[in-house]
């Protein structure tokens, strides 16, 4: 499914960029260009972002 309709990126991706650490619709934006155009699939993108947390995968452990 799409998730970006501007970048066309899907649900597959956008579920990969979280699983590999992405915290916020900001750093989606940043790895695949999701929500960093018009905006409106942001919501969408914070809800994939929960998701991931709610179901047991949290994100990716940032290292500084």
């Amino acid at each position: 499914m799409f998730v970006c309709l501007c970048t066309g990126a899907t649900s597959q991706l956008v579920n990969e960029v979280v699983a590999a650490g992405a915290c916020t619709s900001k750093e989606i934006a940043e790895a695949c260009g999701a929500g960093a155009d018009c905006g409106r699939c942001r919501r969408t993108l914070r809800a994939i972002i929960a998701a991931h947390q709610v179901n047991g995968c949290p994100t990716a452990a940032k290292s500084s």
